[in-house]
């Protein structure tokens, strides 16, 4: 296939980091980002178990980067592949459609990945490497040099795939330019939000895999303002507000190189972040309220000091199979199942699947899944 070069745009050799940054050009939208991340995680502090109530936006952000890059996948397959698969640790890819797999490897790779800098590892070129080969190691992208930096040249072209785009770092220049990158996030004094930003768009222009550069690109997002502090839990994701804008997105990028135009680059990353906080906000919110008021009607429904068990258990696995909520959620197996046949009875529980034979019932609570399916 013969791509057009016409309109190309190569990587900024030697441009990297900026030297003066215009801060009167973004100045506002950093002030409003820092308000409207630092008001986020505030309400992320108050929760009393955030991996319960914000596992959702893990999900979220996994089906959202993923479909960015073309892998079309929905919150309810995801679950759904949860429920039948309740061990974490294996995967399961028999009688799986390869972008539910993609979704889930990449929700893998990012709490691992988080886990590790719990660890005390630090972002560097082992650390995406390691972070790449999770999020490869199966379906298509297996065979796409997982956990290995490019050999070749690779592009950027438009969706048409006809004209290329960006040309990013030559293979030769990639290790130094990685070398750059992270000394650059541990040394430079800029603003972490302007430090996230000039991180997102270097690695990108970079782009130093041979496929999955925008979904670990992306991860780094939310990796690097959790070790900075700016957020106390890695439950920051910005990947629907770049869906939403993705021309603009991909074409500020794209001008940074072709102009030395930061500055713009920075003001559509801060009002990215302004914005996906607002909106984070108002979901965590949301969830937060229907937990309060579930926890209020499963108490009296349920009439049982197991309520609260029931409603975490629901909560964490809003898609389920009833022999996982009787031996998961801790509560004893016939109370469980007295449970499931009240919640069923006050449509509090959707069943998707009749019991048949020796498989088990499924479930959604669609309170919850009508507040996170995107």
């Amino acid at each position: 296939m013969n791509l057009n070069l016409e309109n190309a745009v190569n990587y900024h050799y030697n441009k990297f980091p900026p030297i003066d940054l215009r801060y009167q050009v973004f100045i506002d939208s950093l002030i409003k980002a820092t308000d409207s991340i630092a008001r986020y995680d505030q309400m992320l502090k108050t929760l009393h178990n955030s991996e319960i109530l914000l596992a959702p936006l893990r999900n979220q952000e996994a089906v959202i980067s993923s479909r960015m890059e073309g892998t079309i996948s929905t919150m309810d397959e995801i679950l759904k592949y949860e429920a039948d698969n309740i061990n974490e640790d294996e995967l399961n890819i028999e009688n799986v459609r390869s972008e539910v797999l993609e979704t889930l490897l990449y929700r893998r790779a990012l709490t691992n990945a988080q886990l590790a800098m719990k660890d005390g590892y630090k972002l560097s070129s082992s650390f995406i490497k390691t972070l790449h080969q999770q999020l490869l190691s199966f379906g298509r992208g297996a065979k796409k040099s997982p956990g290995d930096f490019k050999k070749e040249q690779n592009y950027l072209a438009d969706r048409f795939k006809k004209n290329i785009l960006f040309i990013p770092i030559s293979p030769e220049k990639l290790l130094d330019g990685l070398e750059s990158l992270f000394n650059y996030i541990e040394e430079s004094s800029h603003p972490i939000l302007v430090k996230t930003a000039l991180m997102h768009l270097e690695f990108e222009a970079l782009h130093p895999f041979q496929d999955g550069n925008g979904r670990i690109g992306r991860m780094l997002i939310t990796l690097l303002l959790w070790s900075k502090g700016v957020i106390s839990e890695p439950h920051f994701y910005i990947s629907g507000y770049l869906e939403e804008n993705k021309d603009e997105y991909i074409d500020t990028m794209r001008n940074v190189s072709e102009t030395g135009d930061w500055e713009s680059w920075c003001l559509f990353f801060l009002r990215a972040i302004e914005n996906q906080a607002v909106r984070n906000l108002e979901i965590a919110n949301r969830i937060r309220d229907l937990y309060e008021d579930m926890k209020l009607i499963f108490s009296e429904i349920l009439s049982s000091k197991w309520s609260i068990n029931a409603l975490d258990f629901i909560f964490t696995n809003p898609i389920f199979r009833n022999n996982s909520f009787t031996s998961k959620s801790g509560i004893p197996a016939p109370t469980a199942s007295r449970f499931t046949r009240i919640l069923v009875d006050k449509e509090l529980i959707l069943t998707l699947e009749e019991s048949s034979g020796r498989r088990p019932a499924l479930y959604s609570f669609e309170p919850l899944m009508e507040l996170v399916r995107v």
